[in-house]
């Protein structure tokens, strides 16, 4: 006779809804911290619910982005720290949503497990909603899904949804740029969520650091200064837009600035920057040191200390500078449109001239 056989359950094929419940349980309250007017209903729903303010826009556009954290995700596995990655799923997000001049308005976030370890997810959504919070938008659902034997142990994966809305007359699209128009720039937190790959194979391949390792140029371990989350620019950037008629903006991002800035640029323009605009923080000399790497390389890949740009008329620079300046947050004056075939020129610095 044949041994009988257990009745299975969905826990033995490695996914515990127990475990995702009480994952949800764990972030209900820095969830419910991100709510602002127009958020309808509570957590666990099968769709976040917003209502619009009709009364505040006259054509009201939506604007959307979703990005992910990419490869860094591995410094944080590596560092066992998991509180600070759900601030650059986010920020990829809505830094890219307010290029358009959109304020974000909320946000859901999908997180990929092997398994569900309900502090490790918490630790995760609690980064989310801290910097949804910070950018004034809404965390109003997600999905944490248990992929049991797909992920590594301990490993997961992130991506975020964000949507944000703008008066389609107030659209930020570049169309009115024109050569004599200045570039000025927001310095980044650091290298932000781009270039890993080539970050870890030069640490970590090449020189054979660990996390723990201490670098005295960056007065901290290399997981430290690898790990600082990417920069949100919303609470900056929306306040001025009241004031000024921005013409473009730019998130520096993957492609570094020549592939970016060419993203705002109508036919007919291109741009000058001076690289020796601005001071560039040490981990990009270090990487570049290290990594014996081509300074247009590293200008193509990294963003190189300045994560946000604005391209507005030489008449409005001094409004932009005064506003910066009340915050108390420095800006960069990086360069200038010249006619061209939206190509990018660096000089000055590094590039020398």
């Amino acid at each position: 006779m044949s041994e009988e056989k257990k009745s299975m359950t969905y826990r033995d094929a490695g996914v515990d809804i127990d475990a995702g419940n009480r994952a949800v349980e764990l972030m209900k309250e820095s969830v419910r911290s991100t709510y602002r007017p127009g958020v309808i209903g509570d957590i666990g729903g099968f769709g976040g619910l917003f209502a619009l303010d009709k009364n505040r826009y006259d054509e009201p556009v939506l604007v959307s982005g979703t990005d992910g954290v990419g490869t860094k995700l591995r410094l944080a596995f590596m560092a066992d720290k998991h509180d600070t990655i759900g601030q650059d799923a986010v920020a990829m997000s809505v830094n890219d949503v307010l290029v358009q001049g959109a304020e974000p308005l909320f946000f859901l976030d999908y997180i990929a497990v092997d398994k569900v370890r309900a502090e490790q997810v918490a630790q995760i959504v609690s980064g989310v909603a801290k910097a949804c919070k910070e950018s004034g938008c809404a965390l109003i659902g997600g999905e944490t899904a248990e992929m049991a034997g797909f992920y590594a142990e301990g490993e997961y994966d992130i991506a975020g949804f964000c949507v944000g809305i703008a008066d389609k007359k107030r659209l930020i699209t570049g169309e009115t740029i024109r050569p004599g128009d200045v570039l000025l720039g927001l310095a980044s937190s650091g290298v932000h969520s781009n270039g890993f790959s080539l970050v870890r194979k030069i640490c970590f391949d090449r020189m054979g650091f660990a996390m723990d390792t201490v670098i005295p140029e960056f007065g901290k371990t290399l997981g430290e200064e690898l790990l600082t989350p990417t920069r949100l620019y919303p609470k900056l950037i929306l306040p001025l837009l009241e004031k000024v008629a921005v013409k473009g903006m730019v998130h520096i991002t993957g492609g570094g600035f020549y592939d970016n800035i060419p993203r705002v640029l109508p036919n007919g323009c291109a741009v000058t920057v001076d690289a020796a605009a601005w001071p560039m923080p040490a981990v990009f000399a270090q990487l570049q040191k290290w990594g014996q790497v081509e300074w247009a390389e590293m200008f193509r890949t990294f963003n190189m200390g300045i994560g946000f740009i604005m391209v507005v008329d030489p008449a409005d620079e001094a409004a932009v500078l005064a506003h910066f300046e009340a915050l108390g947050e420095p800006v960069y004056r990086l360069g200038e449109i010249r006619e061209g075939n939206q190509d990018v020129v660096m000089k000055g610095g590094v590039f020398g001239g």
